[in-house]
C-alpha cells in the first residue's frame, strides 16, 4: 500500500454535522469501536440500553463482524479520523453510505459499495451485516446521535 492510497482514505471530504443521523451514527460508532476496549464497552452499553440485552448484543456483534471482515479481507485498511474530530474522512464517507444503502434496503448498491471495501466474494455477506447493523442504528430513534466534539480538531 502506498502512502498516497492511505492519504486518500483519510482525506477530509466533509463534516459529520452534514450527515443524516444514521450515517453520522455509523461513523461515530465505527470510530468508537476502533478506539479500544473502553470505547467498545460504551458502544455495547448504548445498544444494550436502547435495544435490550439480546438485540443490543446482536447489533454489536454485527458491528464487530463488519469491522473484522473489513480488517481481515479489506482491500486496504479503512482509515478514520480521531473520535472527536468534526471532519469526515473519505473512507468514513464510503462506510456511512454503505451502511445507509444497506439499511434502506438498497441491496444492489450496498453490495456494489461493499466491493470497494472487501473482496468481491465477501461483498454480499458484508452487505447483509451492514443491513442488520444499520437497521439497529435506526432502532435507536429518539436518541441523540451527537457526541461532544473537542477542540482543537485532531486527525
Amino acid at each position: 500500500m502506498t502512502q498516497e492510497r492511505t492519504l486518500r482514505g483519510v482525506a477530509a471530504v466533509g463534516h459529520l454535522a452534514e450527515l443524516p443521523p444514521v450515517e453520522a451514527a455509523a461513523v461515530l460508532y465505527f470510530r468508537l469501536w476502533h478506539d479500544g476496549p473502553a470505547a467498545q464497552a460504551q458502544v455495547i452499553a448504548d445498544f444494550t440500553m436502547a435495544l435490550g440485552p439480546h438485540a443490543g448484543r446482536e447489533a454489536t456483534q454485527a458491528l464487530d463482524q463488519i469491522c473484522e471482515l473489513c480488517a481481515r479481507l479489506g482491500r486496504r485498511p479503512l482509515m478514520r479520523h480521531h473520535l472527536c474530530c468534526k471532519c469526515l474522512g473519505a473512507d468514513e464517507a464510503c462506510f456511512a453510505q454503505f451502511i445507509a444503502a444497506a439499511s434502506d434496503g438498497d441491496r444492489e448498491d450496498a453490495v456494489l459499495i461493499a466491493t470497494l471495501l472487501v473482496r468481491a466474494d465477501m461483498a454480499p455477506s458484508l452487505a447483509s451485516l451492514a443491513e442488520f447493523w444499520g437497521l439497529s442504528i435506526k432502532r435507536l430513534s429518539g436518541r441523540s446521535y451527537d457526541r461532544p466534539m473537542a477542540s482543537p480538531l485532531y486527525h
